[in-house]
């Protein structure tokens, strides 16, 4: 008789099955009842709705969002798929904030579908769809993505949105515009649907991202054509700075979000002390070692403590000959932050003595980040390919909404935020969109909480504010205003934080 490992063993031969054909929603016909059973008791399926799965972790705390929030997009292509076949297409708003980046998770997916029921579907963890029984449009307007979503064309879009997407989304609908290199394919729609009103707001867009050349080739086509355009801006407020004429969507949203946030940031973070002795400033910062590597590294799950802190900083941590250390994960990780942080330490004297810290922090981070992770590589327990940089693969955020950009966009988004930390004037703008939008990006699959932090810390260097710990005790304060700040698009909070800690530490 089989025993109940060799059962569930049998169940996961089926699932791994499937997932080798790239499925991702698990219906109930897919596996027979038993096997399905064994699996959801087991943890590694997980329940959407009646009669639909996702494969899950058995370890997943109850109530972890992460792996619904990381299948949401692939899950609801694959179960809309099945309903509609091909009828169905997300709407223009959610079509274009998906179009230039925006992964963000929305509590409610709204559909278009002929045949659709116009009742809400809910799903889990607070999420729902609701599928509209209306018209697809034409089939030049629509487009499928990487995750097998239908998705309207970025032109048909912008025309088909209401007025009320660029008060709602001024990052998203200011990406989509930048796309444009000309008027001509949002023209053949306007034109050929009579849209004045339409063109009128457009062009008013177009004029308040700096492209003035569009603005009026819109106006000027859809007069010669014999309609009266009223050119309306659409946005709430102007933007400070003119988008570069840069084809990549990632790249323009980093500076859009820079720019939307500046302001907040300068109005909640206190101005910078005055400079510090480079010598003393150091010594407090090498004084605060034991106390930050607690810190940060308890924030990221490692179960370390001062005692194991201070036997890697004395050279007691001997991988080589104590096969404990070999093996012990925690051990490695605290010897990577030690050799990171000497790293740190090295270009925090760099920018005290006046070098430009993004200039600084683009040139060295590849190097905090090579430290960090050298002594997991060299005990065998992380591969060496994970030291070339950043990620190849999709990464996601523990519980978070938000889903970072693709691997090839977050090369470009770094690229634009170490330009904005060499161009930005204001330490304390440096400092909290520093940390934030790195984290954002998450440009490497491990390591990005830590990353961010050695960022922060160099960037309120070149303010003269003092070396700052995020204790772990506030790690639920921490991550909630990330989340706010990344899933909804408000840093106050976040800033707020960064500033209580910074005047507490001062």
């Amino acid at each position: 008789m089989a025993t109940p490992a060799q059962k569930l063993a049998d169940a996961l031969d089926v699932l791994e099955r499937l997932q080798a054909r790239g499925r991702i929603a698990v219906q109930s016909a897919d596996i027979s009842r038993t096997y399905r059973e064994r699996l959801v008791s087991a943890g590694f399926l997980k329940e959407v709705m009646r009669g639909w799965y996702i494969p899950s972790r058995p370890d997943e705390p109850t109530g972890e969002s992460t792996g619904w929030f990381a299948s949401f997009w692939g899950f609801c292509a694959e179960y809309l798929t099945e309903r509609f076949e091909d009828q169905w297409i997300l709407a223009p708003d959610q079509s274009l904030r998906l179009a230039t980046g925006n992964r963000t998770v929305p509590p409610q997916l709204l559909v278009r579908a002929p045949g659709g029921r116009n009742r809400p579907t809910q799903l889990i963890h607070h999420t729902s769809l609701i599928d509209t029984n209306l018209a697809l449009p034409p089939e030049k307007d629509r487009e499928t993505n990487d995750d097998g979503l239908h998705l309207y064309r970025i032109e048909a879009a912008l025309v088909a949105v209401t007025g009320q997407f660029y008060i709602n989304y001024p990052t998203d609908a200011r990406t989509a515009l930048a796309t444009q290199r000309d008027g001509s394919a949002l023209l053949e729609r306007l034109l050929e649907g009579g849209h004045s009103v339409v063109a009128g707001r457009l062009a008013g867009a177009f004029r308040n991202i700096g492209r003035d050349r569009i603005a009026d080739e819109i106006g000027a086509t859809m007069k010669s054509a014999g309609y009266v355009v009223r050119e309306t801006d659409p946005f709430a407020r102007g933007l400070v700075t003119p988008l570069p004429r840069d084809p990549s969507p990632a790249a323009n949203r980093i500076r859009l979000m820079w720019q939307e946030m500046r302001e907040p940031v300068l109005r909640t973070f206190p101005a910078p002390p005055r400079r510090h002795d480079i010598k003393a400033y150091i010594a407090r910062v090498e004084k605060n070692y034991v106390n930050d590597a607690y810190h940060s590294l308890s924030i990221e799950g490692y179960r370390v403590s001062r005692e194991l802190i201070e036997r890697v900083r004395g050279g007691g941590w001997n991988p080589d000959a104590v096969e404990a250390d070999r093996a012990h994960r925690d051990a490695l990780a605290a010897r990577g932050y030690w050799e990171a942080f000497q790293a740190v330490e090295q270009s925090l004297k760099r920018v005290l003595a006046g070098k430009n810290p993004g200039t600084v922090a683009d040139e060295d981070h590849p190097g905090w980040y090579r430290a960090l992770f050298a002594p997991s590589v060299a005990a065998g327990l992380a591969r060496a390919a994970d030291l070339a940089g950043y990620r190849n693969a999709p990464v996601f955020i523990r519980g978070s909404r938000h889903v970072p950009m693709s691997a090839d966009s977050a090369r470009d988004a770094m690229a634009a935020l170490f330009d904005l930390l060499r161009e930005e004037a204001e330490p304390a703008v440096r400092t909290v969109l520093g940390h934030f939008i790195f984290v954002y990006i998450h440009p490497y699959i491990d390591g990005n909480g830590r990353m961010g932090r050695f960022l922060m810390n160099v960037m309120l260097a070149s303010g003269g504010y003092p070396w700052t710990v995020i204790p772990v005790d506030r790690r639920a304060d921490y991550m909630a205003a990330l989340e706010q700040a990344s899933a909804q698009g408000d840093i106050i909070p976040f800033a707020d934080f960064l500033a209580a800690l910074v005047a507490e530490q001062a």
